[in-house]
């Protein structure tokens, strides 16, 4: 991924993945960490229940570490201190009779290995299957897995922690990888930024790295050939790179944008309390995308209107069983009380071969192509009794505030009916259990996220109640272009005409029946996107909470009608990249 661009050891620039914005500036922190030397050896027979009973003290010195860990997690920023709960929450849930402990456990009485051979081995395992997966976060969390394989391996193998304490203010950490923990632990008193030569933007590290605040570039590989201990390094974090040792002139450049960029965070500061409202008075929804409960609060202290999607995967994963309804209600329950009244659209499962719960595996045969294959509404209407058990969960939740359904991969108007089929037999067995329902039942909507739902969005929406736009699968299957895929994913771009055009037709069929729309993928969240989006018609938008401030700025800034001109000029070009340029022209002007 990365390239150095000069030879000289003056202004060397090299290229990365930015997963925190901003600018650093200062002397380089070589980390020297060498990955450890697993050994691998043969149990004796009579041995096995020792080695398990020495795998089982790794584990409670482990635990202790993570809760000597969120102690410390006290005193960072409410965000990161959230973040970090949420991870050690995680981690010890995969020290707790999770499948990796069942795995190590496994390894060494059936396999006969030694404790650290079977970790590395169970852990390398699952990570491998995370990372197959086509979601992104998702595909990020086999990080955390080994993050807390190594943690049990140096518990194993007696070898401390090396925290980054003790280093000159303002330094910029350059290492091979930074942990989650490692990320929590800096302190941005003294540390400016980091860069690493691995990692990517749904990690835990540039998550971190975002609630503390700390520039931060990931994924350059030449990283540790080229930076040595003391270099004077620029972390660009918007760009994704950075400078090695920069001139006089550079210096003074990236100085002056450090300066402009923390007046800008000032600025988005005031913007949370007041309306998305355009120049011309167009009021404008922004909503938060979340994965998990407790974002909750940094959604509310971003100024989200209602939470747009809640994406219902992550309770499925990492497990054997499927979660049941009481344990679903319970936490769709906690984000329903959690948004005060505010509106939440809870979508469906959207999993398929790539990313799918333990428990449906053996049900099902290997795909020869996932994304394309059952996934999403597919594999629940395939699994009846799984959609009715989350149509039940997501309905009780409804009686404690306003929810919408979310049904992902719609290609049909068949596939709503039958869901709405599901939801009724689901309605009269709760009524018969005199349990408390969403009265009125909340309204069901479809995700455009493939061309041929676009295309059908006249039909589709005689059937719906809602649509949302996934601006991320619709380039994907408009372009046929894999973005995980490197020697493709040049080619991937939501201005890429078809692209538009779908979504331009996609949002007249919506205001034609008179049914809200949003876009709730990736372009929603760019504000370099909202003035052709707002062109396009679309008036609700749903992104990370992190993005909510700097759209709704571009938003007060435009004036609707002139973005609506604009578009239409856009809309007439056949050619992605003039596309970008007309773009690029009219968010320059003042």
């Amino acid at each position: 991924m990365s390239r150095q661009r000069k030879t000289s050891r003056s202004n060397v620039i090299l290229r990365g993945l930015g997963v925190a914005r901003g600018i650093a500036i200062g002397p380089a922190h070589v980390a020297e960490r060498g990955t450890l030397d697993v050994p691998t050896h043969e149990v004796a027979k009579s041995a096995i229940d020792d080695e398990i009973k020495r795998f089982h003290t790794a584990i409670a010195e482990a635990g202790k570490q993570i809760d000597k860990l969120r102690r410390k997690a006290s005193s960072l920023p409410e965000s990161a201190a959230e973040e970090l709960g949420y991870l050690l929450d995680a981690h010890n849930h995969m020290l707790e009779g999770s499948r990796l402990v069942r795995g190590v456990d496994k390894r060494i009485r059936d396999d006969r290995l030694n404790a650290e051979a079977a970790v590395s081995q169970e852990v390398s395992e699952i990570a491998l299957v995370f990372s197959q997966m086509e979601d992104s976060y998702l595909a990020a969390r086999g990080r955390d897995v080994r993050d807390v394989g190594q943690r049990l391996l140096r518990c194993l193998m007696k070898t401390p922690y090396q925290a980054f304490t003790d280093l000159p203010e303002g330094s910029v950490i350059v290492a091979d990888e930074l942990t989650p923990a490692d990320t929590a632990l800096l302190d941005p008193h003294k540390v400016a930024g980091f860069v690493t030569a691995t990692g990517g933007a749904q990690d835990h590290t540039g998550i971190m790295a975002r609630s503390l605040g700390l520039p931060a570039v990931v994924g350059m590989a030449e990283l540790l050939q080229q930076a040595r201990p003391g270099d004077t390094v620029i972390v660009d974090g918007g760009a994704g790179q950075i400078i090695l040792n920069p001139d006089a002139q550079t210096m003074s450049r990236y100085q002056e944008r450090r300066a402009e960029l923390m007046r800008q965070a000032r600025k988005l500061d005031r913007l949370r309390n007041v309306p998305a409202v355009t120049r011309d008075q167009e009021l404008v929804k922004l909503q938060a995308n979340i994965d998990l409960p407790n974002e909750i609060d940094a959604a509310l202290s971003s100024g989200a209107e209602g939470i747009g999607l809640f994406r219902t995967e992550y309770v499925f994963m990492n497990r054997d069983d499927l979660p049941d309804e009481d344990e679903q209600y319970v936490q769709l329950r906690s984000i329903v009380e959690g948004m005060e009244g505010r509106p939440i659209t809870i979508r469906t499962l959207d999993v398929g071969n790539d990313k799918l719960p333990y428990s449906l595996d053996e049900h099902m045969g290997a795909s020869p192509n996932p994304a394309m294959g059952l996934r999403a509404i597919r594999l629940s209407l395939k699994f009846q009794k799984l959609l009715e058990t989350q149509l039940a969960a997501i309905l009780r939740a409804g009686a404690h505030g306003p929810v919408r359904i979310l049904l992902p991969m719609i290609s049909s108007p068949q596939e709503v009916r039958e869901v709405r089929d599901a939801m009724r037999k689901v309605v009269r067995r709760l009524k018969r259990r005199k349990v408390a329902i969403a009265d009125p039942l909340p309204p069901v909507g479809a995700m455009i996220e493939i061309p041929g739902a676009a295309l059908a969005a006249d039909s589709l929406a005689r059937d719906c109640e809602f649509f949302s736009i996934g601006t991320n699968d619709l380039t994907m299957y408009t372009l046929a272009i894999d973005r995980g895929d490197d020697q493709v994913a040049h080619l991937y771009s939501p201005l890429h005409p078809a692209v538009l055009r779908l979504i331009q037709f996609t949002t007249a069929a919506a205001l034609r029946a008179r049914i809200p729309i949003n876009v709730c993928g990736e372009m929603a969240g760019d504000e370099r996107m909202t003035a052709l989006l707002l062109g396009l018609g679309i008036r609700d938008l749903s992104m990370t909470a992190t993005a909510l401030p700097r759209v709704k700025q571009r938003i007060r800034a435009l004036d609707l009608n002139e973005a609506t001109k604009r578009t239409q000029t856009i809309m007439d070009q056949s050619d992605p990249g003039m596309v970008a340029v007309l773009l690029d022209d009219f968010n320059a002007l003042p």
